[in-house]
């Protein structure tokens, strides 16, 4: 089945078409950008039957409503939200049957703070440099969406998988972020290298797609002279003027100008996505060999 068109009904806080990211283009300056909870992303795509590349939409806490002019299988996934057909409640995690017309809602995140929602067939806005995702840093790709907005629906190549089991991590109470040391923490004086690796800080509110932000402690610097812009990536863990440390996430700057302590593996920044203003952090420092 191919054609139709989805009609965003209720936008949110932030809603976002997302894709695996948008690869090779570091060297003239183009983040990843992406689905910032991938396992989440590749879940509901395997689950309504599309490639782990379709498009689909990344929402931020208080959900999405939305309804498609031709029948949709969707699967809402990501940060548990009650989700409903016409007022009536369905399941999350699993295929769900729109009718044309009938309106999807998920509602506001119960525990964590994104929800991915695949459409069968996906979200076929067209590509930019490679990917449908939405760069809220450079602007790349599609708007953030809005009340009212309406998307072109693509062809259906798969049927939906009604697993028994479904493998799921739930949103952490606590996060804990594994971090590579370096290649900047000899910038820094021993005592900040033990802050990081004891000290217990808490997600900000100021945190976004671009870096989760931390309050508490700060790391204090055995080198004060200026850094020359660096390469970075997402998992980077920079050390602003002010010693507290940022994560960068998808959207993140391809270059900074401030040291990076440690790099958190791409494993565990899937967690970091689901991360809620408040949420207690801890860093487990790993030195290279």
């Amino acid at each position: 089945m191919s054609g139709g068109k989805l009609e965003i009904v209720r936008a949110g806080a932030l809603t976002t078409i997302q894709d695996l990211g948008r690869f090779g283009h570091a060297h003239v300056g183009v983040p990843r950008s992406g689905a910032l909870d991938q396992p989440a992303h590749r879940l509901a795509n395997r689950l309504v039957g599309n490639p782990t590349d379709a498009a689909t939409l990344e929402t931020t806490l208080t959900g999405v409503s939305l309804r498609a002019t031709r029948p949709v299988t969707v699967v809402v996934t990501g940060a548990p939200a009650p989700v409903r057909v016409d007022g009536r409640p369905a399941a999350w995690a699993c295929p769900v049957d729109l009718p044309a017309g009938a309106v999807l809602d998920v509602g506001a995140a119960t525990t964590g703070l994104r929800s991915y929602v695949a459409i069968s067939g996906g979200i076929a806005v067209e590509p930019v440099l490679g990917s449908r995702s939405t760069d809220l840093l450079s602007g790349l790709g599609p708007a953030r969406l809005g009340d009212g907005d309406t998307l072109p629906l693509g062809t259906v190549v798969g049927r939906p998988v009604h697993a028994d089991t479904v493998h799921w991590h739930q949103p952490p109470r606590e996060l804990v972020l594994p971090v590579l040391l370096g290649p900047r923490d000899d910038w820094f004086a021993a005592a900040a290298v033990r802050t990081l690796a004891t000290a217990r800080f808490s997600v900000s509110a100021h945190s976004n797609r671009i870096a989760l932000r931390m309050e508490g402690p700060t790391l204090e610097r055995a080198v004060h002279r200026e850094l020359p812009s660096e390469g970075t990536l997402p998992g980077a863990v920079q050390v602003p003027t002010d010693g507290k440390p940022v994560v960068f996430l998808a959207d993140c700057p391809t270059t900074g100008g401030y040291p990076v302590i440690g790099v958190v593996p791409e494993h565990g920044l899937a967690a970091a996505a689901q991360a809620v203003p408040g949420l207690p952090v801890r860093f487990a420092p790993i030195r290279r060999r």
